[in-house]
């Protein structure tokens, strides 16, 4: 297995084809700078050598700075005609990771520069991220891909995309509209050596990595293939789910994908059977991919089965909510009679119905109510998750109510709160409602479709682990006969 210490945690860091833009190198020594990147930072240009920028000198080369100040990890942003002979020049300086922002490689149809970074590579055991990409993101080392939307809180979502601006955007989103940080990011391009089963199988053993979010456009190779599907099972069965966002299923997208990273992008039903084979959780665009991402953040042990309680102010919200649960194969069970009695000791019968989904009516509005009502469906035996639906009142007593309510339940507690009204009051109390709640680990929605697209994943994926586990103890039981 690879040793990505010095990348991941870097004792100096270089940028080769720096300027004075928000582009090219400069974006990365912008982005680097903006994050508050506190360990050695190279700056390289021949054009600019002896200058500074914002205080930091140029160099012209790699060669002027001394054996005895090592760099763990170098940013080339050159002209590809030129990124062999910069590239050796990081193999002399014995730098042992590289990742390479230029593109104009085999995404044109110039596999043959491609071959020859990687023979240099090879010649300085040196290990490439790209052609064609931002590199790593690691925010606990401020190591940054991106100018401002990136900022330095880190988590405990591991992600890998082909796509650099994706890596961004979805990084970015995920941290500020749902509460869900990366550990690591890591943006591949090309993958002419390192590849995604490198890092996949270095988020197996990262402590800091809890689960994975991946973006594919291409597996380069059978080889690689069957290392992938080796290493993503691995991970499935050790407790760290695998979200795949795979891309190409379209004619059109195939062609984009050729033109983008070089590769082929295969069936959709091959992805689909490995999805089967394997547990990964596989998702069809970036909002199902966040979407799950932050059901996974927050929601600290899987739902034991499919049956869900839903409780809202309304009986149509109510039962809209269980249609399209049950389209997505989740279930609305009967209460059991004793949690009726309990409803029917605080809920008054007039404009209540006591049943699953839970209809609160105008009691709704009281959230001491809310809060027992929660309780009591988290004690039903048939139930093991519940789904509340809030579209208003996002007040500091309903917080609180939801707060003591939580502290009290067992089985995890999802939110879905669409936007009914354009207000920017609503707004500013749904917004700190939402942090709130994620303090708790309680995931919050925003429409009722990406609740069950989400729920229906984690349960498939706790329902493969258990199809394992009993496979396993069959092998067992068969070899003890």
């Amino acid at each position: 297995m690879i040793d990505f210490e010095k990348l991941f945690n870097p004792r100096a860091v270089g940028i080769i084809g720096v300027n004075d833009k928000k582009f090219g190198g400069g974006y990365f020594f912008q982005s680097y700078k903006n994050l508050g990147f506190d360990k050695t930072l190279y700056l390289f240009n021949p054009r600019l050598k002896g200058q500074k920028l914002d205080g930091y000198p140029v160099y012209g080369s790699i060669m002027e700075i001394p054996d005895d100040e090592p760099i763990d990890y170098v940013i080339i942003a050159v002209p590809a005609k030129i990124t062999p002979e910069v590239l050796e020049e990081c193999g002399k300086k014995g730098v042992p990771f590289v990742t390479i922002f230029t593109s104009g490689f085999s995404e044109i149809g110039n596999e043959d520069l491609e071959l020859k970074l990687l023979q240099i590579a090879r010649k300085y055991d040196i290990r490439l991220i790209g052609p064609n990409c931002l590199g790593v993101y690691v925010p606990k080392q401020k190591m940054a891909i991106a100018l401002s939307l990136l900022k330095g809180r880190f988590g405990k979502m591991g992600m890998i995309f082909q796509s650099g601006g994706l890596a961004v955007y979805i990084a970015a989103m995920a941290s500020s509209v749902y509460g869900t940080y990366p550990s690591k990011v890591i943006s591949i391009g090309n993958q002419i050596d390192l590849n995604v089963v490198d890092f996949l199988d270095y988020f197996k053993l990262d402590n800091e990595t809890k689960f994975v979010s991946l973006y594919l456009e291409n597996i380069k190779g059978v080889d690689i293939g069957r290392r992938f599907l080796k290493v993503v099972k691995e991970l499935s069965l050790a407790g760290k789910p695998v979200i795949l966002w795979k891309v190409g299923s379209g004619e059109a997208s195939k062609e984009a994908i050729l033109s983008h990273t070089g590769g082929m992008a295969g069936s959709l039903k091959v992805w689909e059977g490995l999805a089967k084979q394997t547990g990964v959780c596989l998702v069809n665009n970036s909002h199902e991919l966040i979407n799950l991402s932050m059901a996974f953040n927050h929601i600290s042990h899987l739902p034991i089965n499919r049956n869900m309680a839903i409780t809202a102010v309304g009986g149509g919200a109510s039962i809209e909510t269980t249609d399209v649960f049950e389209q997505y194969n989740l279930k609305v069970p009967k209460l059991d009679d004793s949690t009726v009695e309990k409803f029917q000791e605080f809920l008054p019968e007039v404009n209540t119905i006591f049943r699953n989904p839970l209809d609160l009516g105008g009691s709704g509005a009281n959230p001491e109510i809310f809060s027992k009502t929660l309780i009591t469906l988290d004690q039903d035996p048939n139930i093991s998750a519940v789904v509340f639906i809030k579209v208003y009142d996002f007040n500091h007593q309903f917080l609180e109510a939801i707060k003591s309510a939580y502290e009290q339940m067992k089985k995890p507690l999802i939110c879905i709160a669409y936007k009914v009204i354009d207000d920017t009051s609503d707004y500013a109390g749904k917004l700190l409602f939402k942090k709130e709640l994620f303090k708790l680990k309680v995931p919050i929605f925003e429409s009722i479709e990406m609740a069950a697209k989400s729920l229906d994943k984690m349960c498939t994926y706790r329902e493969y682990l258990e199809r394992q586990e009993d496979t396993k103890k069959k092998m067992i039981y068969n070899a003890l006969l």
